[in-house]
């Protein structure tokens, strides 16, 4: 758990950034679109997913104002039932594959195992960083 009054919360990461809080509510909302791109991947033949802008995401109330709290009890719960189908699937599966409209590039459930943990870190060491610097301990 991370414990950081709403001011620590509120505090960018790097200048003209995300506050610690728009980060922590990203990292769930980017997971749950990775998990509903690995079911459309699993049951669709190479569907072409539905992208959606971070940054306007990032701007909306629950995004600005919301406690942390029930963010990081979701992201415990996605990353349970992501690595509980991730761990199912057999080699076959973690090749089947998507679209990205925005790249019209083709990603493998393999490939996405890879880009979401590397998310995951990335935001992570933002908040682990900046609490370094701060000296919040």
């Amino acid at each position: 758990m991370i414990h950081l009054s709403d001011d620590q919360l509120n505090t960018p990461y790097r200048p003209a950034g995300w506050t610690l809080r728009q980060v922590i509510h990203h990292c769930a909302e980017s997971h749950m679109n990775c998990f509903i791109r690995i079911k459309w991947a699993l049951t669709e033949n190479n569907p072409v997913i539905k992208a959606y802008d971070e940054t306007l995401w990032s701007e909306l109330p629950d995004n600005l104002q919301m406690p942390i709290e029930p963010t990081l009890n979701l992201l415990s719960g996605l990353h349970f039932r992501i690595t509980y189908i991730l761990k199912s699937l057999s080699e076959t599966d973690l090749k089947k594959s998507f679209i990205h409209p925005e790249s019209n590039s083709e990603i493998s459930i393999n490939q996405m195992i890879g880009l979401y943990a590397w998310h995951g870190n990335h935001h992570l060491s933002h908040i682990t960083s900046l609490k370094k610097d701060k000296n919040w301990v």
